[in-house]
């Protein structure tokens, strides 16, 4: 642990009244830490292969969610380009720096900016590092190649998932990122994402993209288009 990070909780505690923690009490917490125990896995969020695909599909679509499967990643650009006709959106967009690699101005008419969102993006397209089948979820992670911004402040959010990373359950993607990722390293955020962005507060009315994007568009990397 850092020193920063100590200062901080031991501040914490302080403020709680709580004195340091006992011997006992910090081994059992290193010991959860090292091998993390797994949650009780519902009947939904089990299964393997093309079933996780269609049940995480059906699943999102079930959120609001709306999804094409294209063939590769390179075909990302027509899939996006295809989305915002339909829709009427604007053909310029603001994509992580992960996908700088992807030729998006080559064709389709698009005009592509790379980094964090602002205020004035309509449009964001990212990648996320897995889906969960049980609910639909998408799981990105914040990081120089992939900022959070992209995620909540543009009003349509576009998101690439290749299918072989579609797990059956949570417990499964956070066992996957701990061995990406190696023991004690975890990005600043795990964003989870089931759908756009809504809200029932206001007389119990369902609204889409009250604190985040109003529409949120999957791409499916699965080896099939349409």
């Amino acid at each position: 642990m850092s020193d920063a990070r100590k200062d901080i909780l031991e501040r914490i505690r302080a403020g709680l009244g709580r004195g340091p923690l006992a011997e006992g009490a910090i081994s059992g917490l290193e010991k959860n830490l090292a091998a993390p125990t797994r949650h009780l896995i519902p009947e939904r969020g089990r299964g393997e292969g093309r079933a996780l695909v269609d049940r995480f599909r059906a699943e999102a679509e079930r959120a609001n969610a709306t999804i094409a499967r294209i063939a590769a990643r390179e075909d990302a650009p027509a899939g996006v380009a295809a989305y915002l006709k339909e829709h009427g959106l604007p053909t310029a967009i603001r994509a992580a720096p992960a996908l700088e690699n992807v030729s998006w101005t080559e064709q389709n008419g698009l005009t592509a900016g790379f980094g964090q969102a602002g205020a004035d993006d309509a449009v964001g397209v990212t990648q996320a590092f897995a889906g969960v089948a049980e609910t639909g979820t998408l799981v990105t992670l914040s990081g120089p190649q992939t900022p959070s911004s992209l995620n909540f402040l543009p009003d349509t959010h576009i998101v690439l998932l290749d299918s072989a990373r579609i797990f059956a359950a949570y417990e499964d993607v956070w066992t996957r990122l701990r061995t990406e990722l190696g023991s004690g390293e975890m990005p600043r955020a795990v964003t989870w994402i089931a759908g756009p962005s809504r809200s029932a507060d206001i007389e119990l009315k369902l609204l889409l993209g009250v604190h985040g994007p109003r529409r949120l568009h999957i791409l499916l990397i699965d080896g099939q288009g349409g």
